[in-house]
């Protein structure tokens, strides 16, 4: 028997922190995705090419997980998490409104890096806290419930974005006190970016769960001998995680080529924004979370049958799958193909996105849990945000030299980017299920 079972929290509570936490990354994923709505009246308000705006979907958000990503993940190791999560959602929410008050393309593009201290601050913190609610065995289908953040913030941002964001493009500039003359683009970040402030006070008062699964040996007195142990065991696993890493890196990727869908529809067929908003957002509303529930569900399923390495399994298949889709759907002839393949993309993307967080957590020791995965959401996120939405940018800017073509440039970056990410799962596979049994009960 574990002798940290009756630690856990109450299954009430558990699924309270988890509503919680899943919330604060939808608003995490609403406050992101607002600009894929937006790129063309930014594009020609700011006069940017579609290179710069690339720039703004991704490595805008790559500068803070460079500089925030992994003492946020050692933090969570050894402090308050909630309270870690609280200031990060104060500071994004505070930079999405600052978005809307950006007068050219260097303004913009610093108020999105603030945006971006939500990835570095949240999920290490977290998924820490989630794994700290419930047993070994029965946590893929609570992590599954968090990831659903990606799928349920992207729809929310559609839906809600497009239907509301159409009308008001077509109203003319706001005066507001104070801030003066505001752009409708402009409006639109204020308005999505401040409410968010009042998750931060709630989750500043949820009770923290107690750390299980402690391995005292990897126990730590001081911040320095803290990062010595994790990166040892890190290093002495590094098969597993980095194949494991690589592999999500084209989940990651392929998920901010989507950034361009807003366009696709646009240039390809004259799609209006909402008309683009509830399309996109009713695929991602009903696919993403239904993928990632069963993502969580086969996982736990095959754990219970004695599969170490379940969680791996089906990230593999997901992943699979995801490349497939995500290349395909691009450069079929008519927008409802579109659609359908682009659902069945979510579906995939969405179950592998979720059991790849899970096969990092069992993984990972409890003492390692946050800054393993600070470094895992750091590389992933990197390579998704400087590799997806830019390699398009560049390939219709530079290749094809016209818009139109966007969608050849969003295929060949799913297809190349995608097979990397597949073979680098399959080559890891062996070294995930030797590795698993070692990071405790």
């Amino acid at each position: 028997m574990n002798r940290n079972a009756v630690a856990y929290p109450s299954a009430a509570r558990a699924w309270a922190i988890v509503t919680v936490l899943t919330l604060a990354y939808i608003i995490s994923f609403l406050d992101r995705q607002i600009l894929a709505l937006l790129i063309e009246p930014i594009k020609e308000a700011l006069e940017l090419s579609d290179t710069q705006v690339g720039l703004l979907l991704g490595p805008a958000f790559a500068v803070f997980y460079v500089t925030l990503g992994y003492p946020a993940g050692l933090l969570a190791d050894r402090k308050s998490r909630k309270v870690i999560i609280a200031a990060g959602i104060t500071v994004w929410c505070i930079m999405t409104a600052l978005c809307g008050l950006a007068r050219d393309f260097r303004q913009l593009f610093a108020a999105r890096v603030g945006v971006g201290v939500g990835e570095a601050t949240l999920t290490p913190a977290a998924l820490s806290m989630i794994s700290d609610c419930f047993p070994r065995e029965r946590r893929a289908r609570p992590i599954s419930v968090y990831m659903m953040g990606i799928s349920l913030g992207s729809a929310l941002a559609y839906l809600i974005g497009g239907q509301l964001l159409e009308p008001l493009l077509a109203r003319p500039p706001i005066e507001i006190p104070v801030l003066g003359i505001v752009q409708p683009w402009q409006a639109a970040f204020l308005v999505v970016g401040l409410p968010g402030l009042l998750l931060a006070v709630l989750i500043a008062i949820i009770r923290e769960p107690a750390r299980q699964d402690v391995n005292h040996a990897l126990e730590a007195t001081t911040a320095r001998e803290s990062v010595a142990r994790a990166m040892g065991y890190i290093r002495q696993h590094w098969q597993a995680y980095s194949s494991l890493t690589i592999g999500l890196s084209a989940n990651t990727i392929i998920g901010y080529v989507a950034s361009w869908n807003v366009v696709l529809f646009q240039r390809r067929w004259g799609w209006g924004i909402a008309d683009i908003g509830l399309s996109l957002g009713l695929v991602l509303l009903i696919c993403g979370p239904l993928g990632t529930m069963l993502g969580g569900a086969m996982s736990d399923r095959l754990s219970r049958a004695g599969q170490a390495d379940a969680a791996m399994r089906v990230t593999v298949v997901g992943i699979v799958l995801m490349v497939i889709f995500g290349t395909l759907y691009p450069i079929v002839g008519t927008p409802f193909m579109v659609l359908a393949l682009f659902a069945a993309m979510v579906l995939a993307a969405s179950a592998a996105s979720a059991t790849g967080a899970v096969a990092l957590v069992m993984l990972s020791p409890n003492q390692i849990r946050a800054q393993a995965t600070a470094l895992y959401w750091i590389v992933k996120n990197l390579s998704g945000l400087l590799l997806g939405p830019v390699t398009v940018g560049l390939l219709t800017d530079r290749v094809f030299g016209d818009p139109k073509q966007v969608g050849s440039s969003m295929a060949i970056t799913s297809a190349v980017y995608g097979v990397i990410g597949i073979a680098a799962l399959l080559m890891g596979a062996r070294h995930y299920r030797a590795s698993v049994s070692n990071a405790g009960p």
